[in-house]
């Protein structure tokens, strides 16, 4: 059984904000002459390397609601002004999960598949509600 990483997205309002921001990160990079790769970099290396890249992904949390998933693709040791640091590179597919509300906390945490929030599927998502209400709606069990 697969296990993920759930991780706040600090500084996107929004899944549209975080996917534009993505976007734009790999549009530089290529513009760069870099390879094209997303890549969280954090201070602390998961211990459970191996379940995280069978089949594991990075849930975001924006608002204080689970949002949306992204496959994690590699763990990678980085050393930053002599630290060492963990890159998560994540696949670039941005995958809507079904809202569920998560209180803030700092860094990531594992989240266990069985925990995990179901990945929405064709036709129960309303692309013409705004983000913001279907936080709120989510937020009040009515989502």
């Amino acid at each position: 059984m697969s296990l993920h990483l759930i991780k706040l997205s600090v500084g996107p309002e929004s899944l549209t904000d975080l996917v534009q921001w993505q976007t734009k990160r790999l549009r530089e990079k290529k513009q760069a002459g870099e390879k094209q790769e997303l890549i969280h970099i954090t201070r602390q290396t998961p211990k459970r390397a191996e379940e995280l890249l069978d089949g594991g992904s990075i849930y975001w949390v924006i608002g204080g609601v689970i949002v949306a998933r992204q496959k994690l693709l590699e763990l990678r040791a980085l050393t930053r002004d002599g630290v060492p640091h963990c890159g998560l590179v994540y696949a670039p597919e941005m995958v809507r999960v079904k809202g569920r509300p998560h209180r803030p906390f700092q860094g990531w945490r594992y989240l266990q598949a069985k925990d995990a929030p179901a990945d929405l599927k064709a036709g129960e998502f309303d692309e013409n509600m705004p983000e913001e209400m279907r936080r709120e709606l989510i937020k009040a069990g009515l989502l």
